[in-house]
């Protein structure tokens, strides 16, 4: 199984970038033992649309054409499932043991995304109640998916 994080907007060069990137190789590195080939970004420019709706509808309509068939669909949505790492570790390995072909982690633009795009989600997950910067967003959910990684090869990372 496949990992893509889709997102809306390119993380600038600097301390974002970096720990982002070091956590997709740790998730990578470890989940390879689990069967999971890759964590793969995929930034998606946000649209110039003058109109928020327009934005909103653009970028979910670019999103939507990277989901592969057959695709697990998480979406971050602050009004989502507030899920452990345990739980997600759990919802992953769901994935994994139903032959999901990839799990599709998808972090809207600012203006959110379309109805039609959110009801495609299997999971809307949140990360608490606050509003966090997109690039922090990428961030915390690298960290989370090595977690879970380490959770289920039972590496010592994860101390609950």
């Amino acid at each position: 199984m496949r990992i893509i994080v889709a997102a809306i907007g390119r993380l600038k060069q600097g301390p974002e970038t970096e720990l982002a990137e070091r956590y997709r190789k740790r998730a990578a590195q470890v989940g390879r033992s689990l069967g999971l080939r890759d964590v793969e970004i995929v930034e998606i420019r946000e649209s110039r649309a003058e109109d928020a709706g327009k934005r909103m509808i653009e970028e979910s309509i670019a999103l939507a054409t990277i989901i592969p068939q057959g695709a697990a669909v998480v979406l971050l949505d602050p009004r989502g499932d507030n899920l452990d790492s345990a739980g997600l570790a759990n919802q992953l390995a769901k994935w994994r043991g139903a032959a999901k072909p990839v799990a599709v982690f998808v972090i809207g633009g600012p203006d959110g995304l379309a109805a039609s795009l959110a009801d495609k989600a299997d999971v809307k997950l949140a990360f608490g109640a606050a509003t966090w910067p997109h690039q922090l967003v990428r961030v915390m959910l690298m960290e989370q998916l090595y977690r879970a990684a380490t959770i289920l090869t039972g590496h010592p990372y994860h101390r609950a």
